[in-house]
């Protein structure tokens, strides 16, 4: 099961440090007081995106996997779920009769003290229900995100207000490829709890509805100053990222610079950073630069977070 929300993860995310109780360094809950088996280092390149839409390269994942028909998914704010409109209780509980099942044996102390708090303005029945819920959406969200995905829209139909129930849901739907709705929960979690929010997978959405020019601007934005040291580079590994969608190579590796990468940094995080710049060099023609930093992801890869050498031997 993964440690938190933002960080399977991520991917979405393996082994990385935490921020206070109860919450990640992106803002995101936690959604169990032991560490999960898939971690947060589970993708194997250098971008976040990777591992889900089976691009290679951490900044420039590839095109033709990637979901960005803007007439079928569009830039514009998913209205399907507005909770005024006509029908939709009535379409809630049709969709809690096909909730997908829940083993006995869930034990939901494994969630973490301060989900459980946000959890208790609903009712006991409600919340063991939610609960157990988002710890299978946790569980299944390496395996079988689908199913992963049906369990966090199960939780958040019960406790819509609740926001981590929102934000599983978006997480969720992040690692199934759904950018429209990851993103449309992300932002209502943020709504709920404050704060900066996701930032660096609500922008990978945005790239995903082939808006890369938002990704860039969520870079930019006021939000963005609030992060973490390792949350802000996560973002802007996804902005170098949207630079490269638009062509913008020396515009890429202008924003990962602005990360500071250095070769005296260690850890998933730089080298993560180190394998964004190296490949945003590449892009940009700075075939030699590459190689180096290539080179260097490869020496500070303890987990194998990337395909640098692969990449490395490419450029030869």
């Amino acid at each position: 099961m993964s440690e938190s929300i933002s960080r399977d993860h991520s991917r979405d995310r393996e082994g990385s440090s935490e921020g206070n109780r109860g919450h990640n360094r992106s803002g995101g809950r936690k959604f169990e007081k032991r560490g999960g088996a898939s971690g947060r280092r589970q993708e194997r390149r250098g971008d976040r995106r990777d591992e889900r839409r089976g691009g290679r390269d951490g900044a420039n994942p590839r095109r033709d996997n990637r979901r960005n028909d803007s007439k079928s998914h569009g830039c514009d704010k998913n209205k399907a779920s507005h909770p005024q409109r006509s029908g939709y209780r009535e379409e809630r509980i049709n969709r809690r009769m096909t909730d997908p099942d829940l083993p006995s044996d869930i034990d939901i102390t494994d969630l973490d003290p301060s989900v459980l708090q946000d959890l208790s303005s609903l009712s006991k029945e409600n919340s063991e229900a939610v609960a157990k819920h988002l710890i299978m959406a946790a569980t299944w969200l390496d395996d079988d995100p689908q199913l992963s995905l049906r369990h966090a829209r199960a939780a958040k139909d019960r406790a819509g207000r609740v926001s981590v129930a929102r934000e599983m849901n978006g997480i969720a739907a992040y690692r199934a490829g759904e950018w429209k709705e990851a993103l449309a929960e992300l932002r209502a979690a943020r709504r709920i709890s404050g704060g900066p929010g996701l930032m660096a997978v609500m922008a990978d959405c945005e790239r995903g509805l082939g808006c890369p020019e938002k990704a860039v601007e969520l870079w930019r934005s006021e939000d963005a100053k609030e992060l973490a040291p390792e949350d802000i580079i996560e973002l802007a590994i996804v902005a170098a990222g949207a630079r490269l969608d638009m062509g913008q190579a020396d515009s890429a590796v202008v924003t990962v610079q602005r990360a500071q990468p250095t070769k005296d940094a260690k850890g998933v995080s730089a080298c993560r950073l180190a394998y964004a710049y190296a490949n945003a060099l590449l892009e940009a023609g700075r075939k030699d630069e590459a190689r180096e930093w290539f080179q260097h992801a490869i020496e500070i890869d303890e987990g194998d977070w990337t395909d640098a050498a692969e990449r490395l031997a490419e450029c030869k």
